[in-house]
């Protein structure tokens, strides 16, 4: 395993997410408080307690992983994406260096900054509600997973995109529509019966549900399906990209 080469991947993918603070970091956490004064103060101080949770503090789960969502495919698939743009991938795949060691390396930084923001988040999330995390532990562990599994679909996505626009197709049309659907601002039980199983095919409810869980200690499905949806979604993900390599597939501009 070529340690130093995953190093300067890591290395040099948190550089450029730090050189873009005011896209990387401010952006979601403004988009984070804009969602907090309209849904936790406007909406939220007309609503009822949701599982006995105050509305505000019922939403910052969905909050995090709506953010955390996002940018881990959004990070993972722009820093593969953009040096075959450029053309500097070229020096990548003539370095010593594996497919693996690739994508541990922008895998890794992705999910990495992604962690950050969601971090971040639940710190400026303390200053709007009173929160409490009943299960910390379990909460870092949904939280670190959700970021690997994501910033796989991520590098799978940046890999095979042709332009730009392909990238934007997936964390827009796809990503950001199942967890507005998933139980991000609402609890699924508030839903007719017939839209609660409905919602139970969409994988994102697992994820919030199980997230949710380690906050509050209600959850919408039992804890052990929402362990076992994310840790097979990673595992989808990471097979999918070793179908992509093992096919003869090459990451080239």
């Amino acid at each position: 395993m070529n340690f130093a080469a995953i190093q300067t991947i890591f290395r040099y993918e948190m550089h450029r997410f730090f050189r873009t603070m005011l896209q990387s970091l401010i952006s979601p956490i403004l988009s984070t408080s804009l969602y907090f004064v309209v849904f936790g103060a406007a909406i939220g101080a007309r609503m009822e307690e949701v599982d006995g949770t105050s509305y505000g503090a019922f939403i910052v789960p969905g909050l995090i992983m709506l953010s955390v969502l996002t940018q881990s495919v959004s990070n993972a698939s722009f820093g593969i994406y953009f040096p075959k743009f450029i053309g500097t991938i070229y020096e990548i795949l003539s370095a010593p260096i594996s497919a693996l060691e690739i994508v541990i390396g922008y895998v890794g930084a992705a999910a990495f900054k992604a962690l950050l923001i969601g971090l971040i988040i639940l710190g400026t999330a303390f200053l709007f509600v009173p929160l409490e995390i009943q299960h910390p532990i379990w909460m870092l562990c949904f939280l670190v997973l959700t970021c690997i599994a994501f910033s796989l679909l991520g590098f799978t996505i940046g890999v095979l995109a042709q332009n730009f626009e392909q990238l934007q197709l997936v964390p827009l049309l796809i990503i950001t529509p199942l967890v507005f659907l998933g139980g991000s601002f609402y609890s699924i039980s508030m839903l007719p019966p017939i839209w609660q199983t409905v919602t139970l095919f969409n994988p994102v409810v697992y994820l919030i549900s199980g997230f949710r869980w380690s906050f509050f200690g209600t959850a919408d499905v039992p804890v052990v399906w929402s362990l076992l949806a994310i840790l097979a979604f990673t595992l989808a993900c990471f097979g999918a990209i070793w179908w992509i390599f093992r096919s003869g597939y090459r990451i080239r501009g």
